[in-house]
């Protein structure tokens, strides 16, 4: 069953037990401590379930503050990739300032031992994060 991780006006976040993965959807601009929240709720529930993939959708996140992505880069990520994060796709409507804003991420994101993926549309982001899901034998 999937559980509701994060849930505020701002962003929700949906872990995919069977996918083991995680939606975030933001929804806004949100200020500093709106940005960090669902990020921190991810990696403290991920520490507790397996999380192997992870879906940021942007396509109406609102403006992020310069600050906000340095915080991901520097703090988040190492956090994440320590959490057993493999993967992350990234779904944004290709607007041109939200493309400089991922690039800059991706930048440094790739220096981690992750696969991550731009798309432009959720369905292509999900078919590529359930790519590498590997099927569990039952237990003998």
């Amino acid at each position: 069953m999937n559980t509701i991780v994060f849930d505020a006006p701002y962003a929700t976040v949906t872990y995919f037990p069977e996918k083991r993965s995680m939606i975030l959807i933001w929804n806004g601009s949100p200020n500093t401590e709106e940005y960090k929240k669902p990020f921190l709720t991810m990696i403290e529930f991920g520490r507790k379930v397996p999380v192997d993939g992870m879906l940021s959708d942007i396509s109406n996140q609102g403006v992020i503050n310069p600050d906000n992505r340095k915080w991901f880069e520097k703090e988040m990520m190492p956090l994440a990739v320590a959490a057993g994060l493999k993967r992350g796709a990234i779904v944004t409507n290709g607007n041109a300032f939200k493309l400089y804003y991922i690039n800059l991420i991706l930048s440094t994101v790739n220096k981690f031992p992750i696969q991550t993926k731009l798309f432009n549309n959720r369905q292509e982001a999900i078919a590529w994060l359930d790519s590498f899901l590997v099927e569990v034998p039952a237990t003998l």
